[in-house]
């Protein structure tokens, strides 16, 4: 397993993906626990199968690439708890990429952008774009693991 280390904000403005190409994301969890996440996903043509230990600024994370035929044979399970989203690639002026999520279906509407770091420290003195809106890392609500259940639409 390596480490992730990530913040998530919501989006303030879209404006910043216009011109960017969107990767269709179907994603859908076999396990979800307090603090782990057993995940398949399907970004454009590749399929995974994720393992995610721990919330927050850092987790864990162990990602296996699957064949199609495997991402087909898991996805029925899955049932009840998916997110559709397009997710774009945003190139930041520090040379970082953020991450764009639009949500699709019941999560309309919901936008969130996510970053990742080398380590806690450049986490920690990451100056977001003034598009971001407010963070979310800490805030369970807005983990695709929680938005993934029928009542996880953040209020």
């Amino acid at each position: 397993m390596h480490v992730e280390i990530e913040r998530k904000f919501l989006v303030d403005s879209l404006d910043a993906v216009n011109g960017t190409d969107a990767v269709p994301v179907r994603q859908g969890y076999l396990a979800r626990g307090e603090g782990e996440e057993v995940r398949v996903r399907r970004q454009g043509e590749e399929f995974t199968l994720t393992v995610k230990r721990g919330s927050g600024l850092t987790r864990s994370e162990c990602e296996i690439p699957l064949a199609p035929e495997q991402f087909q044979e898991l996805w029925p399970a899955t049932e009840g708890a998916r997110v559709t989203k397009s997710r774009y690639a945003v190139a930041l002026p520090d040379g970082r990429t953020a991450h764009v999520d639009v949500f699709d279906g019941r999560l309309l509407g919901l936008a969130t952008v996510e970053v990742e770091f080398p380590s806690e420290s450049e986490a920690r003195a990451f100056d977001p774009p003034a598009w971001f809106g407010a963070e979310v890392t800490e805030d369970a609500r807005y983990a695709n693991r929680a938005l993934s259940s029928a009542d996880g639409v953040p209020a």
